[in-house]
C-alpha cells in the first residue's frame, strides 16, 4: 500500500513528513525522488508515504501506475497564506512559482495574482484528480494536529502517535515573515553553493 500526499507546496508538507517518521510500518519521505531520472521519478516501494508537492504535476501518471489501491491525501492551507508565502519564493532555487509565472503563464510580472492563480490551479487539479478515488482525504494545515490521528487510523499506521503529534508542533521550512530576511537567506545559500563549487 502506498500513500501519496499532494499539495500546492508551502502548506506544511515538511512538517507532516517529520511527523510521519514516527510511523514504524511505513517508510516515509519528503520529495524523495526529486533528483532522480524520469524512469525512477514515480518509483516508490510498497508501504511508503510520499509527501511531494510536485506530484501534483504527475497525477495522471501516478494514477496509471498506482491506481485506486493507493491512498491519496490533499494537503491544504488557507489559499491566501499560500500565495503570500510563494511571493517570497520567486528567487529561490528551483522556484516553482517562478517557473509557473515565467514559463507557464509567460508573464514577467511578479505579482500576488500570479501566485493566487498557481494555488487555485493546483488545488483545482488535485480536487478533480481525487474525485473518483475511493481512498482519499483532505488535511488542512490549520487543523493538522487534530486531523493527524484520523490520518493515522485511516492508513493503519503503527508507531509512536504522541511523538508524531509533538513533531507537528515544530514548523519546518517556514518562509521568513520579512522579505529582506528572505532575500538575505537566498543570497547566503547562493554564495555558499558558489564557494562549494570552487573548492
Amino acid at each position: 500500500m502506498n500513500v501519496f500526499v499532494v499539495s500546492t507546496g508551502r502548506c506544511g508538507s515538511t512538517t507532516l513528513a517529520r511527523a510521519c517518521r514516527h510511523i514504524t510500518n511505513f517508510t516515509s519521505g519528503h520529495e524523495t525522488n526529486r533528483s532522480r531520472s524520469i524512469e525512477r521519478r514515480l518509483s516508490y516501494r510498497d508501504q511508503h508515504i510520499e509527501i511531494d508537492n510536485r506530484l501534483s504535476w504527475f497525477m495522471g501518471t501516478l494514477a496509471k501506475r498506482y491506481g485506486t489501491k493507493a491512498y491519496y491525501v490533499h494537503l491544504k492551507r488557507d489559499p491566501e497564506a499560500v500565495a503570500e508565502s510563494f511571493m517570497h519564493r520567486w528567487r529561490a532555487r528551483h522556484s516553482i512559482i517562478q517557473a509557473f509565472g515565467y514559463n507557464i503563464l509567460c508573464v514577467k510580472e511578479q505579482t500576488i495574482d500570479v501566485a493566487r492563480l498557481y494555488v487555485s490551479c493546483v488545488n483545482a487539479n488535485i480536487i478533480h484528480f481525487l474525485r473518483d478515488k475511493p481512498n482519499a482525504m483532505t488535511i488542512e494545515l490549520e487543523q493538522m494536529e487534530s486531523q493527524f490521528p484520523e490520518f493515522w487510523s485511516w492508513i493503519g499506521a503503527e508507531g509512536d502517535l504522541n511523538a508524531a503529534i509533538a513533531a507537528l508542533k515544530e514548523p519546518h521550512n517556514a518562509t521568513p515573515s520579512h522579505p529582506v530576511l528572505n532575500r538575505f537567506r537566498q543570497g547566503y545559500r547562493t554564495t555558499r553553493r558558489f564557494i562549494r563549487r570552487r573548492l
